[in-house]
């Protein structure tokens, strides 16, 4: 099986999931399971299947994220030498020249990304064009709207 790279962040944050699915939706979903049983009869119980059909969610969740857990390539960034180049798990300030425009990235990995949270993943067009860049560089991105021209301003290795 495959490492998945991970920042050791995106590894708390998996394993605080991992305990809330563990020790608060696993027993309300048995829960909600025994109460659905108290109604009689299961085959036109809309609660009981609704309730099955949540724990069945919940338990693939739960097998994703240790398995995630288990392969997990767990990158500390504070730990890597500080060459001044964008790299995995570092955090990556731009200058985008046709938003003229600041903009703040953290490269992650795909199961971390979340671009609400400015965590782009290490496979997304934009890391792909600033991985390896110093401060100073340009970086041109093959985006899916057309060429975005940046500048890298400021690359930080913080956790």
């Amino acid at each position: 099986m495959d490492l998945v790279p991970l920042t050791f962040s995106g590894v708390e944050k998996l394993k605080e999931e991992l305990k809330y699915l563990k020790t608060v939706k696993r027993p309300e979903i048995v829960q909600a399971i025994a109460t659905a049983r108290e109604h009689g009869d299961l085959k036109e119980n809309a609660e009981y299947h609704a309730a099955r059909e949540q724990q069945s969610f919940t338990e693939g969740r739960i097998q994703r994220i240790e398995g995630t857990i288990g392969n997990a390539q767990i990158i500390d960034v504070t730990t890597l030498p500080k060459t001044g180049k964008a790299v995995f798990g570092t955090t990556v300030v731009l200058y985008d020249e046709d938003a003229d425009a600041e903009v703040t990235y953290k490269i992650v990995g795909a199961i971390e990304a979340d671009i609400k949270l400015n965590l782009i993943s290490i496979t997304s067009p934009i890391a792909r064009a600033i991985i390896g860049k110093s401060e100073g560089d340009e970086a041109v991105v093959d985006a899916p709207s057309g060429k975005k021209n940046y500048e890298v301003l400021e690359v930080r290795y913080e956790g």
